[in-house]
């Protein structure tokens, strides 16, 4: 493989930026980049750059000799000041001395390749990195240092283990031995118990790390985007006291307390002959059946406008807002929550009901690890062909047939861990992964 770099922090204007190399021979090209050569793996060095003999940057350096390192290779990082300029420069000379951009996902991928990780450790680096709040964290952390391999490799074992008994008897069905029964059939019935159980412990991706959107919505003038504005704790949707002035969906992140909700601001709903107006409006309400949480702004209390919110919520949580309490006396009989935009009064106990709407659902207890598409497909075959198997056992089927069951959903697991992978499965899986990483 040739020797690739990538820069690993955000190309933007920062303190610092960090670029990552990794490959046969890339060491050989310090001489070239820093003017010296010499430097001991694992330390840290102040060194000066080079490129077209001339200094770019004093950086900081870091080599690491395969096959201990992240990737199994050699391979090197380099901190410098992140001005776009000293970052153009560093990529100008990694190129000059023949080393190529590394795509997403190409250090990990190297990592994978080299024995290092296994596949679902190597995912679980990328779910890492898209984790959002604690809960996420957790989840994908013990995947990545080897949890959810341990859990699939003991499976393997297990199912290898009836496999020797049922081949057995397929082997040596002339002798007296008996390799088939009634605790094989007990046994393959706890593995598939046990089974569903693990498959039971794990959340696909979609649902643990598509959750938190909250949606504001009201009647116009109702002051949503204030409300939006004073949670964000920044001016992000255009505030005025003309009607319709929100027209398009405006989201942003909040975070609050260890966690992440992604925020939409939607336009204020009432009937308008604007068709651009009532674009947003329809854009509003598409936008209900995606939300976890509904968050409905009023300015005062009318049951039949409340109602009508309320009906269009369906069976989603909501939270029932009064705003303008700086203008208007609030009705706590009526309203989840009294605020002010503008004095931001009321924020603190709107905060902690969002907090807890969500802790009713799904919490990190709940669940054991944190698992793809790939995965949860690969486990429903896993299930079907354990399933398959002890009916089969059980009802007298030929002993055959069972074995092949079997064979089936150790493969099934072998390729959950990368023992079987092909070409397009890691350019799926790596092409998602952030560059640098």
């Amino acid at each position: 493989m040739s020797v690739v770099f990538a820069l690993a922090t955000p190309p933007a204007k920062s303190a610092i930026c960090v670029f990552r190399v990794s490959g046969s021979g890339c060491l050989k090209k310090l001489i070239d980049l820093f003017g010296k050569e010499g430097f001991e793996f694992g330390r840290f060095y102040v060194n000066n750059f080079f490129y077209k003999k001339n200094i770019v940057d004093r950086v900081g350096l870091i080599v690491f000799k395969g096959p201990n390192s992240y990737t199994g290779e050699d391979s090197f990082e380099v901190y410098a000041h992140g001005g776009l300029g000293v970052m153009s420069s560093i990529v100008g000379a990694f190129r000059g001395v023949g080393f190529d951009e590394a795509p997403g996902g190409e250090f990990t991928k190297r990592a994978f390749l080299n024995n290092k990780i296994s596949l679902n450790e190597a995912e679980a680096v990328s779910d890492l990195i898209d984790s959002t709040d604690e809960r996420g964290v957790a989840l994908s952390s013990k995947s990545l240092f080897g949890e959810l391999s341990k859990s699939v490799v003991s499976f393997s074992e297990e199912i290898d283990s009836i496999r020797v008994r049922v081949e057995g008897d397929i082997d040596f069905s002339d002798e007296d031995n008996e390799y088939v029964d009634g605790s094989l059939v007990g046994d393959l019935k706890n593995l598939c118990n046990r089974f569903d159980s693990f498959v039971a412990g794990c959340i696909n991706k979609r649902f643990g790390y598509e959750k938190n959107r909250i949606l504001l919505i009201g009647p116009v003038n109702s002051g949503k985007s204030s409300v939006f504005n004073r949670l964000l704790g920044f001016e992000r949707a255009l505030v005025s006291n003309t009607p319709g002035t929100t027209r398009d969906l405006i989201s942003s992140e909040l975070f609050y307390e260890s966690s992440s909700f992604s925020v939409f601001d939607s336009a204020g709903i009432r009937e308008t002959k604007d068709m651009i107006e009532e674009a947003g409006i329809a854009a509003s309400l598409s936008q209900i059946s995606d939300a976890d949480l509904v968050l409905m702004v009023f300015e005062e209390y009318d049951p039949v406008v409340f109602d009508r919110f309320k009906g269009l919520c369906g069976d989603k949580p909501f939270i029932n807002i009064q705003n303008k309490i700086d203008v208007n006396e609030p009705k706590v009989n009526s309203f989840d929550c009294c605020v002010s935009a503008k004095s931001g009064a009321g924020f603190d106990v709107l905060k902690s009901l969002i907090v807890s709407a969500f802790d009713l659902g799904v919490k990190e207890d709940d669940f054991n690890f944190i698992i793809r598409d790939r995965h949860e497909a690969l486990f429903k075959r896993v299930v079907l062909d354990l399933n398959k198997s002890h009916e089969g056992l059980s009802g007298g089927e030929s002993i055959e047939l069972v074995a092949e069951d079997l064979k089936n959903a150790r493969s099934h697991l072998d390729e959950m861990v990368g023992k079987k992978f092909s070409d397009s499965l890691l350019g799926d899986i790596f092409n998602d992964f952030c560059i640098g990483k």
